[in-house]
């Protein structure tokens, strides 16, 4: 199979600005260490500051890759996830079903994965809004929906002697 060269921008958000520098420069270094993947080209873009958030910044690197086949394109998506990726040769390409399988496959366990992690950190805030309502009655409510009116306390009424 003919080789792809392939364009990418990889993107990092973080801080501080030296750490965001260094972070991208070792992601493309990991990059270009996976087998398969050939580094060509690679521009690297500095850290600015992103607007309206304190100390935070972003940075991105122009990469060309060539790739040994397909599945390192999948590969690479799956791994890295890319602000952008573009397939700049061959023209087309043919896909066989076992590559198309296991690329669905890929697709299908990481979608499982996100959704139970998604399932567990809506269990973890539940466990935690449950025990806070336990400890401060009023308290989540208030902080989550400050214009509510606050919940009326349940007191017990004496119970009338006969």
């Amino acid at each position: 199979m003919e080789k792809l060269h392939v364009s990418l921008i990889i993107e990092i958000l973080g801080r501080p600005a030296e750490h965001v520098k260094e972070a991208l420069n070792t992601l493309v270094i990991k990059l270009g260490s996976e087998k398969g993947v050939k580094i060509l080209e690679k521009t690297y873009h500095d850290p600015v500051a992103v607007k309206d958030a304190k100390d935070l910044f972003t940075a991105f690197a122009e990469v060309v890759v060539e790739l040994d086949s397909i599945m390192n394109y999948f590969g690479i998506i799956f791994a890295y996830l890319p602000a952008h990726i573009e397939i700049i040769s061959p023209e087309s390409t043919t896909l066989k079903n076992v590559e198309l399988n296991e690329v669905g496959h890929r697709l299908v366990q990481r979608l499982h994965d996100y959704d139970a992690i998604t399932k567990n950190a809506l269990m973890e805030k539940d466990f935690l809004v449950q025990k806070l309502n336990q400890l401060a009655p009023g308290m989540v409510e208030k902080i989550f929906n400050p214009q509510a009116k606050p919940a009326k306390k349940e007191t017990k009424k004496p119970k009338k002697k006969k």
